[in-house]
């Protein structure tokens, strides 16, 4: 944008903050981290235009990471291009919303971990698609480009998941596997820094509603698939042994937690680390009273990390502050199962 934009921003906000100050500045800045930040405010500017952006590239990265079980780009992405915290500022962290998911991946940083962009952009549109071999998600292309080979990807957060392929194929270790999926990105927004953002049926693991294609003021636009109307019946079903009732629970769980961990204010610095393990995604939320080092399993494997290299992040007690218990180590190891999701104190 030009530069007369961010001071038209700051003379906003400036206004704000005197005649309506309960007023926040909502940046929707779909766009790359060297895009979006200077609406947050860079050099002159900190911390005096937006208050608030969309993390669209962690948005981006968690799909990618699963898609690859592999989460090398992701670290690199996180760690190269956003500070550790923002000024006057935060980011509204989510897996899904009402849009469609654009891969903002680019071809620097695909082949800052050894990857061609073009391909690995086109990999996640297929894997999502469902047309992948072995693909466990379910989604719909939006805006398929033959010229330039740009395919986005809709669908709801519990269908991209597999949720919605395990249930169809009676897969019952797919449904637990997906509601892990879930929970887990839930437990990423939740610790990331921000405020976690959750759209309508994510909570409850609504599946896509193909029924749009049958709509013809919708059948156009392959969004509608994650718009769907909202199951009141599944909503009311809380308690029961179904994938719904397990996310809604697992959520609010996440939330409480949250509530419950102090050291997850959004004055605390997010510095993303590497563990050495490529199958996991490792931040930690450096607090004046201790660390707390939030590790996320991206595969159906059990992996493993040093209780050394913990321990050197600053962790020493080793309890899980988001099942509020203590974490077990082997061998010198913290073993963590398929999905694991982890807030080491």
């Amino acid at each position: 944008s030009e530069p007369e934009v961010h001071m038209i921003l700051q003379a906003l906000r400036a206004c704000c903050r005197i005649a309506c100050p309960a007023v926040i500045h909502l940046a929707e800045a779909i766009v790359g981290p060297a895009e979006m930040l200077p609406y947050l405010g860079r050099g002159r500017h900190d911390g005096r235009e937006g208050n608030l952006a969309y993390h669209n590239s962690l948005m981006v990265q968690f799909w990618g990471a699963l898609a690859t079980r592999d989460t090398r780009l992701m670290t690199h992405v996180m760690r190269t291009h956003f500070p550790d915290r923002l000024t006057n500022a935060t980011y509204a962290t989510y897996l899904r919303c009402h849009d469609d998911i654009g891969w903002a991946v680019t071809d620097e940083d695909a082949a800052a971990v050894g990857l061609s962009g073009p391909a690995h952009r086109a990999y996640l549109s297929a894997f999502y698609a469902g047309s992948f071999p072995g693909s466990f998600a379910r989604g719909a292309l939006f805006q398929e480009n033959p010229a330039t080979g740009d395919r986005r990807i809709s669908g709801s957060l519990a269908s991209l998941a597999g949720l919605e392929a395990a249930l169809a194929a009676g897969d019952a270790d797919g449904v637990e596997m997906a509601v892990q999926r879930i929970l887990m990105g839930h437990a990423l927004i939740a610790a990331h820094g921000g405020i976690p953002l959750i759209y309508m049926g994510d909570e409850l693991a609504m599946l896509n509603d193909w029924g749009y294609r049958e709509v013809p003021t919708h059948a156009h636009d392959s969004r509608w698939i994650h718009r769907p109307v909202m199951d009141w019946a599944a909503a009311a079903c809380q308690g029961a042994d179904t994938p719904a009732a397990r996310v809604f629970g697992g959520l609010r769980h996440i939330l409480a937690r949250r509530r419950a961990t102090p050291e997850l204010h959004g004055a605390t610095p997010t510095e993303v680390c590497d563990s050495g393990n490529a199958a996991l995604y490792a931040v930690v939320r450096r607090a004046p009273t201790g660390p707390v080092l939030c590790l996320f399993n991206f595969s159906e494997d059990w992996q493993t990390v040093p209780a050394g290299w913990a321990a050197a992040q600053g962790v020493q007690a080793m309890h899980d502050a988001l099942s509020d218990a203590p974490v077990a180590t082997h061998d010198g190891l913290i073993a963590l199962p398929p999905h694991a999701r982890v807030w080491l104190r």
